[in-house]
């Protein structure tokens, strides 16, 4: 009985927390229904999400936070998945504390690092003029503000590929010191025993990374608003000028757009459990 009184109490910091963010995402998806009482708004409407999802502006910001987040989580994914399997041969822990550093640094520092190895003067571009290999800065691709993205989508990989590593690791070095060892008793080379043993145990987890990567990406305002074009705004973004707007009774529309990413990211989460929960279903032979 103590045990759990002890537990519950232990759950009570999380517990106010979780009621916080849930009454704040209420509010934001209230008033992006129009009821502000401030502005003499209370009578809810759908007025304003008819016009941010019928907003061309809108619909291309969308499509860049999407690209933005889809091609972070997947090439984040891909290539931390290659370091973890690195990570997990080789074992070296001063190799675990070095793949930490990136995700304890900010991405407003990160922004920095991006700008002054990928911009049309930075050290690349340098190097490249130095090596004969471009004749003036115009030359180096341009990689930062781009509608692309392809400069936030940097600034995410150097961040989240350890993060997939590192979020992956404990359970890849498991199985491969059970099962991948087992294969490999059995006759299976090391690679196929990574292919058709490793790997596939560990996809939950490397799912798990690729949708929190999914998902921070999607709403995240710091990189995109450093790095990102200024037309289209990615959606975090143009939501938050919206926001800022001087003319208050424009507020419900930039809430309706906050409501947008919210709506749309909880929509993401579920199916993408969906798909992970029969993919482990799978992996278990079919057992319900």
């Amino acid at each position: 009985m103590r045990k759990r009184s002890t537990g519950f109490l232990l759950l009570l910091p999380l517990a106010a927390i979780t009621l916080l963010v849930l009454a704040a995402c209420a509010h934001v998806v209230a008033q992006g229904l129009g009821v502000v009482p401030a502005f003499g708004l209370e009578e809810p409407t759908i007025a304003y999400f008819a016009a941010v999802l019928t907003d061309g502006d809108f619909l291309a910001s969308l499509s860049v936070s999407l690209r933005i987040a889809a091609l972070s989580a997947l090439l984040s994914a891909v290539l931390g998945t290659a370091l973890c399997a690195a990570l997990a041969a080789w074992r070296r822990r001063w190799a675990l504390y070095l793949v930490r550093l990136p995700i304890l640094v900010p991405h407003a520092v990160v922004a920095l690092f991006t700008i002054t190895l990928f911009s049309q003067t930075g050290l690349l571009a340098r190097l490249a003029w130095a090596m004969g290999l471009i004749g003036e800065a115009g030359d180096f691709p341009q990689l930062l503000y781009t509608p692309q993205g392809w400069g936030v989508v940097l600034a995410y990989l150097w961040k989240e590929i350890p993060f997939v590593a590192y979020f992956t690791l404990a359970l890849m070095v498991s199985v491969s010191a059970t099962l991948g060892e087992a294969a490999e008793n059995l006759g299976a080379s090391p690679l196929r025993s990574f292919f058709t043993v490793t790997l596939p145990l560990s996809l939950p987890a490397i799912a798990k990374a690729g949708l929190i990567i999914f998902l921070f990406a999607f709403g995240g305002y710091e990189l995109p608003l450093l790095l990102g074009a200024t037309v289209p705004k990615a959606l975090p973004v143009a939501a938050y000028q919206a926001y800022l707007d001087p003319e208050l009774t424009r507020r419900p529309y930039a809430m309706a757009m906050f409501s947008v990413i919210l709506l749309l990211s909880v929509a993401m989460a579920g199916l993408w459990g969906l798909a992970a929960r029969g993919l482990e279903r799978r992996l278990e032979g079919g057992r319900p």
